[in-house]
């Protein structure tokens, strides 16, 4: 079963964006091909966005980390290294309830079932070259969720310091 990237789209500062979450607006999102040269500067540049972000948490060595693995594993594993196959990445600040930050990784891969990943930190799975990363993840990330069969995560963590919501933004003036 091939995966759709997420049909709707919404206007942006930036462009379109393919994923959406319901009252956020995304401060950043792209669209890469399954390369890890495309994912190394597509984490860059979310890096750099995410470090200014008025939601911004405190552990940024760490997110920077689950989004690494994430963007391996929609490379790797969801799309095959299928440069033809598409990633999206996108970053969303939320200033209600707990406030903090979220990061959405979406592939157009066949999807899996995280629950039948080993945990790679029990003896049977100790020397398996599989599930570390998901692993990391959940220990790096306040929540990650799998939505869509598997195809998309999403990796919260919540900011220490009380999240500021940013004005909206201001629209040109009309005739």
């Amino acid at each position: 079963m091939q995966n759709a990237l997420a049909p709707p789209q919404i206007r942006t500062p930036f462009g379109s964006c393919p994923l959406q979450r319901e009252n956020l607006v995304p401060k950043f999102c792209e669209v890469i091909p399954s390369t890890i040269e495309a994912m190394e500067a597509v984490l860059t540049k979310a890096l750099e966005v995410v470090k200014v972000l008025p939601c911004a948490p405190e552990e940024i060595e760490g997110i920077e980390l689950a989004l690494r693995e994430a963007l391996a594993n929609a490379i790797l594993h969801g799309n095959q290294n299928d440069s033809a196959k598409k990633v999206i990445v996108a970053g969303f600040c939320e200033c209600e309830n707990e406030g903090g930050l979220l990061l959405v990784v979406c592939d157009e891969g066949s999807g899996f079932d995280p629950a039948q990943v080993p945990n790679p930190t029990t003896a049977e799975s100790i020397y398996s070259g599989h599930g570390r990363g998901i692993f990391l993840m959940g220990r790096l990330m306040d929540e990650v969720n799998y939505r869509n069969g598997g195809c998309e995560v999403e990796l919260r963590k919540t900011s220490k310091e009380e999240c500021l919501p940013e004005p909206p933004m201001s629209q040109p003036e009309q005739p």
